[in-house]
């Protein structure tokens, strides 16, 4: 199975072979998926968190109004949302007549219209969904997975899941909406499946908050 895992702290492919046995294949350069949604709704004005108030918006936009940038990365699976990010301001800025010294002295989004917000947030939506959905069918190609699933907070977007059923020519996984950020829930199902495996910790197993995915089978013996 290919997992994308999309949320506020995490953008990764990983190709899991079983429970337990994970390859990771890329992620994130700079800026997790999540967290860009989180910072282009605080420059458009649209609060926090950043992902419902993105979606709500876009909702009522033109999703090819403006022509933001796609970091394809090629030749890797890796992602880049920095410059995305980046272009959304400058598109502000210019919407606004401001310059970047002008723009932290204004209210975020203070002086663009709602029709301007909504075609904003839906060129950017559009954009974030088009790599993550493009790149990780890719990846799945590569890796001649036969599955992909798709899960994170990000996962309840809901252009996301449109465009992963449209265009994806393998079955695609998403949890439902209320799952899709119950840490405790995922937290509980790989310990059920660790727990079947024979894996048992002592009491000495310590948090290690960096721990490649690679080597947890290995940590908790």
């Amino acid at each position: 199975m290919l997992v994308l895992i999309v949320s506020g702290g995490h953008t990764e492919l990983i190709l899991m072979h079983d429970h337990g046995r994970y390859e990771r294949l890329g992620g994130t350069l700079d800026d997790a998926a999540g967290e860009a949604f989180d910072k282009v709704s605080r420059v458009l004005g649209l609060g926090y968190p950043g992902g419902p108030a993105i979606q709500q918006a876009a909702s009522q936009g033109n999703a090819q109004a403006y022509q933001l940038p796609r970091a394809w990365l090629p030749g890797s699976h890796d992602f880049s949302f920095s410059g995305l990010k980046t272009a959304v301001l400058r598109q502000v800025q210019r919407l606004e007549g401001s310059s970047e010294e002008q723009a932290r002295r204004l209210t975020p989004g203070e002086h663009l219209s709602a029709k301007q917000i909504a075609d904003i947030a839906a060129s950017f939506e559009e954009a974030v969904v088009d790599v993550l959905v493009g790149k990780t069918i890719a990846a799945a190609r590569a890796t001649a997975a036969t599955e992909i699933c798709v899960c994170g907070g990000v996962a309840a977007n809901a252009r996301l899941r449109r465009h992963f059923q449209q265009r994806s020519p393998l079955p695609v996984s998403v949890p439902p909406l209320y799952l899709c950020t119950d840490n405790a829930v995922m937290i509980a199902a790989a310990g059920h499946y660790r727990l079947l495996s024979g894996q048992r910790s002592n009491l000495q197993l310590d948090v290690k908050t960096h721990l490649p995915l690679h080597m947890i089978q290995e940590a908790l013996i």
